[in-house]
């Protein structure tokens, strides 16, 4: 037991889903609990029978704890991890990483002095078609890839009412903003970074419980510009009335090209030129499972089968907690996360200056904030936005 590594758990509800992942790693052993709802605390506390309960984050950043586990509403994730981090535990952070620009750098700014590792749990980029269609993509069997969709569908109007911190977050403000779980995936696809985006929206058609119209328009979409040249094209959106449809996604290379299910029994489907006489002949993605899908999936362990997002969530912590015992890097470090949340940032500013194509920086090569910005991005509301 002294050789596990102590993990605590902030943000009881979302915790529920990961405790017992955490649990089945045989390095990770939860000890700790934080959540400012005593009720929901001792509730998610007698389930998973975690002794250490916390209404207080700063108490249990104090705490004898290795890792620090933050799964609490979305402008809490920078300040959260970064206390972490300056106390010396490793973190893993829920989706997206920052609420705006000037949290991405207080965020890189903390990984790079404490030394500790930082991963943001971006799961839908280990669903199992996603990992065997980047597989495919590693193999060279699409060629150079160029054009890419995503989209998150996922009405969330009654879920503001409860949950009502998304009123602010998720549909209070403007643009493309909640994108990592689109954009996640094909990124890891392009192996590339997104230089820059163009946002539009297609106006305000709903309004809340209390008449008011949401501020985010109900389907936006960003256009990315890839630094090597592609094209991304993602769409959100939280409030149209319709069916979910959270995981689509299209990716087109010189060699082959992929989509997936939208639904109402459609199932995901693929061309590969090398495997194909026939330009018009679709095949499903799974007649390549047996040959390409990775080693670590053909036997998955039964703690992977029990795990959500059918088994993604714990090849997720696998990786991390690999990343930590083998002192190499994450497999979504933090440079790779803000890649996948900085553009929907920068989309707010795009959206509301007509769609204007705006730069979305590297938080690789910044070292002086916000000097190192893009010009066009020095002054923008986006650095800061108050709580």
């Amino acid at each position: 037991m002294s050789n596990e590594l102590k993990v605590g758990f902030v943000g009881a509800p979302r915790a529920s889903g990961f405790i017992g992942t955490f649990q089945a790693v045989t390095e990770t052993m939860p000890i700790a609990l934080c959540d400012i709802r005593s009720e929901i605390l001792e509730q998610v506390g007698d389930r998973f029978s975690i002794e250490q309960r916390y209404t207080d984050y700063e108490k249990m950043v104090g705490a004898d704890l290795d890792i620090i586990v933050v799964m609490t509403p979305m402008p809490l994730h920078v300040p959260q991890a970064v206390m972490a981090l300056r106390s010396g535990k490793h973190v893993l952070s829920e989706v997206p990483a920052a609420t705006d620009l000037e949290q991405c750098w207080q965020l890189v700014s903390a990984v790079r002095e404490s030394g500790k590792k930082y991963m943001m749990a971006e799961n839908y980029t280990y669903l199992k078609p996603n990992v065997l269609v980047r597989e495919l993509v590693r193999r060279g069997l699409f060629g150079e890839v160029y054009f890419g969709e995503g989209e998150y569908v996922h009405e969330l109007k009654g879920l503001n009412e409860i949950t009502v911190w998304r009123r602010k977050w998720q549909t209070g403000r403007n643009g493309n903003t909640y994108p990592t779980h689109s954009l996640g995936p094909l990124l890891q696809w392009f192996d590339d970074r997104v230089a820059t985006v163009s946002c539009f929206g297609s106006g305000h058609h709903y309004k809340d419980s209390r008449g008011d119209y949401y501020e985010n328009e109900d389907t936006t979409l960003m256009l990315c510009k890839m630094q090597r040249g592609g094209l991304i094209k993602i769409r959100l959106d939280m409030l149209s009335n319709r069916p979910h449809n959270m995981t689509y996604y299209s990716l087109q290379g010189a060699k082959g090209c992929y989509e997936a299910s939208r639904g109402f029994g459609d199932s995901p489907k693929i061309w590969l030129a090398d495997y194909s006489d026939n330009p018009n002949q679709w095949r499903s993605l799974w007649d390549f499972e047996e040959e390409f899908i990775p080693e670590i999936w053909r036997n998955p362990p039964e703690e992977a089968l029990r795990a959500g997002h059918g088994g993604g969530d714990y090849f997720e912590v696998r990786g991390f907690i690999d990343s930590i015992v083998n002192d190499t890097k994450p497999p979504i470090d933090v440079y790779e996360a803000l890649d996948m949340t900085a553009p929907g940032l920068v989309s707010e500013e795009s959206i509301n200056n007509g769609g204007i194509p705006l730069p979305v920086p590297d938080f690789r090569t910044i070292q002086h904030f916000p000097d190192d910005l893009p010009e066009p991005l020095r002054e923008s509301s986006i650095i800061s936005v108050t709580l």
